[in-house]
């Protein structure tokens, strides 16, 4: 599938079984790169990416906003047919390819996504995150509300502490406290971001919510527009 406005540089098949859904995460996994292709500061655009169902469909929306400001500059929504089961570390082939759709219909291509999700913070180092960012070859974060793998000490209360997540001898993400005495969020590399610049840019879109303002907004208008459906 190739998507409007040439988003999508990297081309496979979605319909997959779970067993052949997992050889291809390990096998892009390594593909996957770690350090950051824009410093913060060169970055304007940061586009949140999530999605919602209703019944057998799934609605994935990208709100794109100024990172000086977090004022929206764009929205785009797009709707499929849920074409993967749950499986846990399998997000991106229920929800990939109505999200690369979304993206499509963008005006500009954003300079970051920030996606509701995780990026190498899976068991094949391959998350949502990080298939959509290598995907598009759009630089990436993964914001979890949830862990999926991984230990970690709970990070102090007081807003911007943190905590490194791991898996085993490596570090996999970070734990980070977006709001006083609220619980943290889980940050990890999805592409082309280091994990150092992920957490900075998920602090300074945090305004006043646990969970930062481009996630949210995009979290808002999916369950808007899968409640309406």
């Amino acid at each position: 599938m190739i998507v409007k406005n040439g988003i999508q540089k990297i081309v496979h098949p979605w319909g997959l079984k779970p067993e052949a859904a997992i050889a291809l995460q390990t096998k892009l996994a390594p593909r996957v790169i770690r350090k950051s292709r824009i410093r913060p500061a060169d970055i304007a655009t940061v586009a949140g990416v999530d999605a919602g169902y209703c019944d057998d469909r799934a609605y994935a929306v990208v709100v794109v906003l100024n990172l000086a400001d977090l004022k929206v500059l764009e929205k785009a929504v797009a709707s499929k047919t849920v074409p993967f089961p749950y499986v846990p570390g399998m997000l991106a082939f229920r929800e990939g390819p109505v999200i690369l759709e979304a993206l499509g219909k963008l005006k500009s291509t954003p300079d970051l996504l920030m996606v509701d999700g995780q990026g190498i913070a899976h068991p094949r180092r391959f998350g949502i995150a990080s298939h959509i960012g290598l995907l598009t070859d759009i630089p990436s974060i993964g914001c979890a509300k949830k862990i999926l793998v991984g230990d970690y000490q709970e990070p102090q209360r007081t807003r911007g502490s943190i905590s490194c997540l791991t898996d085993g001898d490596e570090t996999i993400g970070a734990v980070v406290r977006t709001r006083t005495a609220v619980k943290p969020v889980f940050a990890s590399i999805g592409h082309l971001m280091d994990l150092n610049d992920s957490i900075r840019i998920i602090l300074k879109t945090c305004c006043g919510y646990r969970i930062p303002e481009p996630i949210r907004r995009a979290d808002h208008l999916s369950r808007k527009q899968s409640s309406i459906h």
